[in-house]
């Protein structure tokens, strides 16, 4: 470990004002807190990067991430969000990664689209810097890295051909020192996609994506689903499936950073990471700390029964009907009835169900966080 933190402070002189105490830190999970995140919509511009019947990669990127960087500056206010880009513009590959050096980033996420010549493939994919794994991998990163043949100069830039594959040999090189926890939050999103989102997940993967090795930070690159298959295009299409997408990854990093600032993270070795690579399916490490953020917070759901100005009588009907009615009075005179405490979505809508049952019809979840209500949608990611 030491000669890789070695070599890479040494590469650290070509990166802007990039602090080395804090790369010792990360890489050791010493003194860490996940201050700074960049986030980063593929392509864009006169880049459309790939595209299905209707749609290119470039929208559904910026789209997915626009939610993804919402999610986090709603829960996460103390949290830096950076965009590469929130419009449709073009951003060099080079200073793509110089942003997220230049402001000292904790964390880079890029979001991707993918595509192939045949309609059946589908699934999600999350790449890790490093050696290519399967022939496979090697296609997807030259087709990614190929964005920079649309840049000037890109020979004098770059000195890289993204079409040969010795070129991408030197990459791994570059993020060893920061790939298991790379990879740590890799196998989160992946395990989100699977279990939560409900997508087909084909693993976490290994690639030398030039914007992953410029980076001197833990870095990912997700490839949310291809949009060569017509019904992966119109989920990732739907502003119902772009916020799902965003959703799993917003758990992921969430439930990553809560296990780096309590240096608790469990860094998998790549090799064990890796292992279901070959067959499409992501490892079983599963990081949740769902419990653990809903008690920091103290967030929980009710089931609100009704609202008034005047209060009525629990003991008479059809109050009595529904045992566990309780009151809680607003400042502006306002009472609301609610029924029960949850900490999990699936006993809330057991209790949302046995108060319909009861009669009450017009019952809704509300949420709760740090004893102020909740829009239900606002405190959903730490339930599901």
């Amino acid at each position: 470990m030491k000669y890789c933190l070695l070599f890479l402070l040494l590469t650290l002189q070509t990166l802007d004002a990039y602090s080395q105490e804090k790369v010792e830190n990360r890489i050791n999970n010493k003194h860490y807190t996940v201050a700074t995140i960049v986030l980063d919509a593929g392509h864009g511009g006169h880049d459309p990067g790939c595209h299905g019947k209707n749609v290119h990669e470039k929208d559904i990127a910026l789209a997915i991430i626009l939610k993804l960087g919402a999610y986090i500056e709603e829960n996460f206010p103390e949290i830096k969000v950076i965009y590469t880009r929130k419009t449709d513009v073009f951003i060099e590959l080079r200073e793509r990664a110089a942003i997220a050096n230049r402001n000292n980033a904790d964390l880079f996420i890029s979001i991707h689209c993918n595509s192939t010549n045949s309609s059946k493939p589908y699934g999600t994919e999350t790449y890790v810097m490093g050696l290519h794994k399967t022939a496979q991998n090697l296609e997807v990163a030259k087709r990614e890295n190929a964005v920079i043949l649309m840049e000037n100069d890109y020979r004098d830039n770059y000195n890289y051909d993204p079409n040969s594959p010795l070129a991408h040999i030197m990459f791994n090189l570059y993020q060893n020192a920061f790939l298991s926890q790379s990879m740590a939050l890799a196998t989160n999103i992946e395990e989100q996609f699977k279990q939560r989102v409900h997508r087909n997940s084909r693993g976490v993967k290994q690639a030398g994506f030039w914007v992953l090795y410029r980076t001197a930070m833990p870095s990912v690159l997700i490839e949310t689903g291809f949009l060569s298959n017509p019904d992966e295009e119109k989920f990732l299409s739907s502003d119902y499936g772009q916020d799902l997408i965003a959703s799993g990854i917003f758990r992921a990093f969430r439930d990553y950073k809560l296990k780096m600032e309590n240096n608790t993270l469990e860094t998998p070795t790549g090799q064990d990471s890796l292992k279901h690579e070959e067959d499409g399916h992501s490892n079983e490490i599963l990081i949740d700390t769902a419990t653990n953020a809903k008690e920091k917070n103290n967030i929980e759901l009710r089931v609100q029964i009704f609202a008034t100005y005047k209060a009525v009588d629990l003991n008479q009907k059809p109050y009595k009907q529904l045992e566990g009615i309780y009151q809680e009075q607003f400042e502006n005179g306002l009472l609301r009835y609610y029924y029960g405490h949850y900490k999990s979505l699936e006993n809330a809508k057991t209790g949302l169900k046995t108060a319909q049952q009861a009669g009450f019809t017009d019952a809704f979840l509300v949420g709760y966080m740090n004893g102020k209500p909740k829009n239900y949608q606002e405190v959903l990611p730490y339930f599901e």
